[in-house]
């Protein structure tokens, strides 16, 4: 027991710094590219902090544990908006800002039910996946079409001074950005390899299913780097980017790792998913709708709101 807890700390740990030397690779690619902050910040670093749900989902799913795979998605999309948005008004109000209403949210709304509908059966085939894949491409160049057409010059600065704290130097070499992005994917690979086989062994010794570790010991770990993410946007006074990062990785999330893992193999889909969590996962996003209209802001007392929903789903779910 010992050792497997051990196992996921290490894991999560490895997840976490792979998922960083990953991302400044990565952004010192996109900038080597000549790709614009904006684009990069939008695209690239968007995406980042899934990166650990997408290495661990992918794992999962090759060595056979797809109910590990699926509910590490939809345990981070619950988490995310519950636990993580729900902290980050409670330190500071989140107002709602830019395109989060009109484009981003109906988006998140949109690939959570096309997810659902597909996992009906039990099982996301590679077709599916890859039309959860391809919707996943088709939102971004029309997201960063419409995003760069209305970009305000103080929203313009900050994604350029994001994306140079990523930078692994001023100007980026592509010997060294490479570099990154090679040890960013082998910690990651070790990372997900420990969390996994540290999670299984710890579901086999308690009698827990693969499920519920996926749900809560494993979702809670990877959605890590988007508690900091937030957190520190939320402290840098731009509490705004909490609900994007939350959005933009729960998109990712639904459309790119459920993709990706059902292209390669058709995924299965537990029961106790798509009878319960999935409907939890869709009552939470339809929950953030009511929030963000009303004053166009999510204040302290909604963010308490939702911590205490997070808190009665891991009762119920536990409870079982």
């Amino acid at each position: 027991m010992i050792v497997s807890i051990g196992l996921i700390a290490l894991g999560l740990a490895l997840l976490v710094a792979g998922g960083e030397v990953l991302l400044r690779g990565a952004v010192g690619l996109a900038t080597i590219c000549r790709m614009t902050p904006a684009v990069i910040g939008l695209t690239v670093v968007a995406a980042g902090t899934s990166v650990p749900e997408l290495a661990v989902s992918g794992v999962a799913a090759y060595r056979g544990q797809t109910d590990i795979a699926v509910a590490n998605v939809v345990g981070s999309n619950i988490f995310n908006i519950a636990f993580i948005l729900g902290l980050c008004a409670l330190v500071k109000p989140v107002p709602i800002v830019g395109n989060t209403l009109r484009l981003e949210y109906p988006a998140l709304a949109a690939a959570t039910v096309l997810a659902i509908s597909f996992s009906f059966d039990g099982v996301i085939s590679r077709w599916e996946g890859a039309v959860l894949l391809f919707a996943y491409v088709g939102f971004n160049v029309y997201l960063v079409g419409v995003v760069r057409a209305q970009l305000q010059v103080k929203e313009a600065a900050a994604l350029v001074v994001e994306v140079r704290e990523l930078k692994p130097e001023p100007k980026p070499r592509a010997s060294i950005s490479l570099g990154l992005l090679a040890v960013g994917i082998a910690l990651l690979g070790g990372g997900a390899h420990a969390t996994v086989a540290g999670a299984v062994e710890i579901a086999r010794t308690l009698g827990i299913s693969d499920r519920v570790i996926g749900l809560t010991i494993v979702s809670i770990g990877t959605g890590l780097p988007e508690v900091v993410a937030s957190l520190v946007s939320s402290v840098r006074g731009r509490s705004d980017v909490a609900v994007g990062n939350v959005i933009g990785s729960n998109i990712f999330n639904v459309l790119v790792i459920l993709g990706c893992c059902s292209i390669v193999s058709p995924l299965a889909v537990p029961m106790g998913i798509v009878h319960g969590d999935a409907w939890w996962m869709l009552g939470i996003t339809a929950l953030m709708l009511p929030l963000m209209v009303r004053g166009f802001r999510i204040n302290r007392w909604e963010g308490c709101a939702l911590l205490a929903v997070y808190a009665a789903y891991l009762v119920v779910l536990l409870s079982r």
